[in-house]
């Protein structure tokens, strides 16, 4: 089962790294794609005016500038090899 997290917290934030720890209990394929920043309260914003950028930090982990919607679009569309199971 291919799993993607996001938050808005940021993809340095305890709460992720908590969620990221229990998913991989359940699967060996889980994928961090999460906001460089703190994005709270934009969890349903997407960037149309400004470009996104893209960070690779480690094995199946990134760092977006940009929204947590952005987060997921670009997960989805541009780096899980395929559609995940669970989001």
């Amino acid at each position: 089962m291919r799993i993607l997290l996001t938050n808005d917290d940021g993809i340095h934030a305890e709460g992720l790294a908590s969620l990221e720890r229990i998913a991989r209990t359940l699967s060996d394929d889980v994928w961090v794609v999460a906001p460089e920043q703190d994005q709270s309260g934009y969890a349903h914003s997407l960037s149309i005016s400004e470009p996104l950028r893209l960070r690779k930090i480690g094995e199946k982990h990134f760092a977006v500038r940009g929204t947590p919607t952005d987060c997921v679009i670009m997960g989805v569309k541009k780096i899980l090899p395929e559609a995940p199971d669970l989001i």
